[in-house]
């Protein structure tokens, strides 16, 4: 488009017209081609289409449009003969889901009419909620609100209109007893995010449902999550703060670890003993060990900062690594992380 406006402009002001029409067409058909591989519910959107030819002549119109070189197109200014039918309910929610989750988001112009169609104005905000099982999936997009239903990589979600009326209690009340990620609030546009994030904590866990399972939340475990986001980073990380370690006894790495972790995150060896449940003098002995491993560097506090990142990420991925491990877990199963005990791992972490 950009190039197509720098040739137009270098042109004089009497040819502009000329060469817009000229060279419109193959602008307007290589645009719709971007669109059909780049938005697989815009492919769908060209599936429904009655005619050939009319995602390019819309394309056209609206070119025209933006560059003011003509009014809002109306239906009257269609081709004769064109009837756009509007599309069926199922079929406009699935194209509406397909838009908003897809990892490039439209704008709103695009959405009007598949959520006309479906009957779903397109909210301000919205949350993901990722399941661990298809089971009952309409009846819980009923419960939470008349959310739209689809799948991302065989996972089933729903995307749950405002979220400042689905109150907590709501959401837990509707999906107790099912395995469930709830996405943190996102505008429409980023719904794709929200969606990413409840699918990364459903991850870590079984997919087993139960009477005393309780979704999970996303706001509840931000900081866990973007600790794990990047194993790579992570043992970048580690490698890099954590290597005066290296050269001790796994056993006195570990109280080593431990302890530094306690005093990074309580400030001092009496907070840290009672985290640890050992003496004070204990503490300060094992700090005098650090001290001479890491150095002055200690003193500096984004030193401080990245060791704590450092041994967090550490400790959370090893849990990972562990879980995933057990014999009998179901690949890409999904739960409430609170029931795996990653809560309590997370309190041992400070998160």
């Amino acid at each position: 488009m950009c190039e197509l406006l720098n040739r137009i402009w270098s042109r004089p002001r009497g040819e502009w017209t000329r060469v817009l029409r000229k060279e419109l067409p193959s602008l307007a058909e290589k645009m719709v081609e971007e669109l059909r591989i780049a938005f697989p519910a815009f492919s769908a959107l060209l599936a429904e289409a009655p005619k050939e030819g009319e995602a390019q002549w819309a394309m056209e119109q609206a070119l025209l449009t933006s560059l003011g070189y003509q009014e809002r197109t109306e239906r009257e200014h269609r081709p004769a003969g064109l009837v756009v039918t509007p599309m069926p309910v199922s079929r406009a929610r699935q194209v509406l889901f397909g838009a908003l989750a897809g990892p490039h988001p439209l704008p709103a112009a695009a959405l009007a009419e598949p959520a006309r169609c479906a009957g779903w104005p397109v909210p301000a905000s919205l949350r993901a909620v990722v399941l661990g099982s298809a089971a009952e999936a309409p009846q819980l997009a009923a419960a939470l609100g008349d959310a739209l239903v689809g799948t991302v990589d065989g996972a089933t979600c729903l995307l749950v209109p405002d979220p400042d009326r689905q109150t907590r209690a709501r959401l837990e009340a509707a999906l107790k007893g099912r395995a469930a990620a709830v996405g943190h609030a996102v505008p429409a546009d980023d719904a794709a995010s929200s969606l990413r994030w409840a699918r990364a904590l459903l991850s870590l866990g079984p997919g087993r449902g139960g009477p005393d399972i309780r979704p999970a939340f996303v706001d509840d475990h931000l900081s866990t999550l973007l600790l794990l986001q990047d194993e790579s980073l992570i043992r970048a990380l580690t490698a890099r703060w954590l290597g005066p370690l290296e050269e001790l006894t796994p056993r006195q790495s570990e109280r080593l670890e431990e302890t530094l972790l306690a005093w990074l995150e309580g400030g001092g060896a009496p907070e840290a003993a009672k985290v640890l449940q050992v003496h004070p003098q204990t503490v300060r002995y094992r700090l005098r060990q650090i001290e001479k491993l890491f150095g002055p560097a200690l003193r500096d506090p984004r030193t401080r900062f990245e060791l704590e990142m450092a041994l967090r990420s550490r400790r959370l991925l090893a849990w990972v690594r562990r879980f995933r491990s057990r014999p009998g877990r179901r690949s890409g199963a999904v739960t409430g992380v609170r029931a795996l005990g990653i809560a309590r791992e997370a309190r041992v972490n400070g998160l």
